[in-house]
């Protein structure tokens, strides 16, 4: 693979830090903790691992609201404990990915608590401050994602602060070049640190219009959507000015060897490939989230990845992602079966794949009684299913009482099928989902064409996607993905031998083309 660079024949493993593992017994998952699961790492094959917000904080969004660029949470340890995970990770062959917060901090970050001080503070400017409307109300009409005006007032200097989260989260005025300066010395700091990457959290949303004007209403609004959807954000998000931050963001990262910057971007796909930047100088992987909202059929997928590879500009380099933080979990989506059939989507689409930690179990979303609810969106819109904690839910590692992921009380329940849905009992289980992940990631290793291969040849036969991979030296691979209920025949090449199934229950050799229900197959052609 020395012809490419790690983050694009690689696989990134995202880990929720609360959730992964707890060292210390208080029942949240930590930095000492991934430390001591780099084995489950390594043994699934993924070259890097992608670890979400770390930083001192209130916690008010758990972690998106930070007061510290530049240190730990000691809810997650110290940075020597950091230091000493981000040296074993690289000494056993794996990068390491830190989120990056730029869009707003805590308001309890210390440039805030100045910027509020006073009108005349030397800070004021590095936030979003705004005299009343006329009327005394907000400046104008942008809302916030987690429901309500996107404006707060201060009562003690008479000017509202712009927030695109909580108001516990104040936007950072990006046009300040004090503000870039400070934050492009933030992504210094820790590449000195030997850190390999960034994913920049709402990276779309950093520059806002510079008149302040009203969002249009959105036509298409309906009541069970989510309040910030009841405008059209022309005028608070994906401005045209965005472009040059992400560049120089990307310029920091160009004078370090082998670093990766990878945006957060909800856009459609028009949209979605601007971000990789003029002449590519933008993020290397603007992320693709279209399978994580996609219909689950052949057609709508096989028309979703044939719209992206003819999107991307010359020289972009695709990504795929099924599950996060934010999203439901792929197996909660398509169900047990779908889900194995997703793995193998995943892992042989041409591109870079995101694991998000737990799919490889086949986790689903966890229910969350009333009490045991934490996020701020659920509590701030509640009933309408927009609670991201299923999502976020602790790691299975075991049968134990406590799934092995801490001696106290999670901070959200575990799964309720842990006894049997848990690391050491699907790894011993050669037919499971966990073991299929593994299967997949040794193929993809040992293969260049599902790695950095060409996709070519794709079609749909029935409920059937199927496509090739080929790399120069290799014998060609088909990949066939049954989205339908019934079996069905597809057309195999005289010689087809089958590499593996998503149900394991097949030993290798000639396949003759018949899928079974919702099954996948990955098959060397002569």
């Amino acid at each position: 693979m020395s012809d490419t660079l790690w983050w694009q024949h690689g696989i990134v493993y995202q880990i929720y830090p609360r959730s992964f593992q707890d060292s210390n017994g208080d029942g949240i998952g930590d930095l000492e903790g991934i430390r001591r699961r780099l084995d489950h790492l390594l043994w699934l094959g993924v070259e890097a691992l992608w670890i979400s917000p770390i930083y001192p904080s209130p916690m008010a969004d758990f972690g998106y609201d930070i007061a510290d660029y530049c240190g730990i949470s000691p809810i997650f340890g110290t940075l020597e404990d950091f230091d000493r995970l981000l040296a074993e990770a690289h000494g056993r062959g794996l990068k390491v990915i830190l989120d990056f917060v730029p869009n707003h901090t805590s308001d309890q970050h210390p440039w805030f608590r100045e910027s509020r001080a006073s009108r005349d503070n030397p800070k004021r400017d590095w936030y979003l401050w705004r005299d009343p409307a006329p009327d005394g109300g907000p400046p104008n009409n942008w809302l916030a994602n987690f429901g309500g005006s996107g404006w707060t007032f201060d009562e003690a200097t008479g000017q509202y602060y712009y927030h695109a989260f909580l108001k516990e989260q104040p936007d950072l005025n990006w046009r300040n070049p004090e503000v870039r300066r400070a934050m492009l010395d933030v992504l210094r700091f820790w590449l000195d640190r030997g850190v390999d990457g960034f994913r920049v959290d709402v990276i779309w949303l950093l520059i806002k219009d510079e008149q302040f004007r009203d969002n249009p209403p959105n036509p298409a609004w309906q009541p069970h959507q989510a309040g910030i959807d009841r405008l059209l954000q022309r005028y608070s998000a994906d401005r045209p000015e965005i472009h040059d931050v992400v560049a120089e963001m990307r310029g920091v990262l160009d004078t370090y060897p082998e670093r990766v910057l990878i945006g957060e971007i909800y856009l459609p796909l028009e949209r979605l490939v601007a971000y990789y930047g003029r002449d590519m100088r933008g993020a290397h992987l603007p992320f693709n989230f279209q399978l994580v909202f996609a219909a689950w059929s052949a057609r709508e997928i096989a028309r979703i990845v044939a719209e992206y590879e003819a999107a991307l500009p010359e020289g972009g380099w695709p990504n795929w992602v099924l599950s996060n933080h934010d999203q439901k979990r792929i197996a909660t989506r398509v169900g047990a079966a779908g889900a194995r059939l997703a793995a193998m989507l995943l892992l042989t689409l041409r591109g870079t794949p995101t694991l998000y930690y737990g799919d490889e179990l086949g986790l689903e979303n966890v229910p969350i009684p009333p009490d045991r609810v934490q996020d701020p969106w659920e509590k701030n819109e509640p009933g309408l299913g927009f609670g991201r904690d299923p999502a976020r839910t602790p790691m299975p590692w075991d049968a134990s009482a406590k799934a092995g992921f801490t001696t106290g009380k999670p901070w959200l329940p575990i799964n309720p099928d842990h006894a049997t849905r848990n690391v050491a009992v699907l790894a011993g289980d050669d037919r499971s989902i966990l073991t299929l992940y593994r299967r997949l990631v040794a193929l993809r290793q040992a293969r260049r064409a599902l790695s950095v291969g060409r996709y070519e040849k794709a079609h749909v036969e029935g409920d059937v996607f199927a496509f090739r991979r080929h790399a120069e030296g290799e014998a060609p691979l088909l990949v066939a993905l049954n989205f339908g209920k019934a079996p069905q025949r597809v057309a195999m090449p005289e010689g087809a031998r089958l590499l593996v199934s998503t149900g394991l229950d097949r030993g290798e050799g000639l396949f003759d083309g018949l899928l079974g229900p919702e099954e996948g197959v990955i098959v060397e052609l002569a």
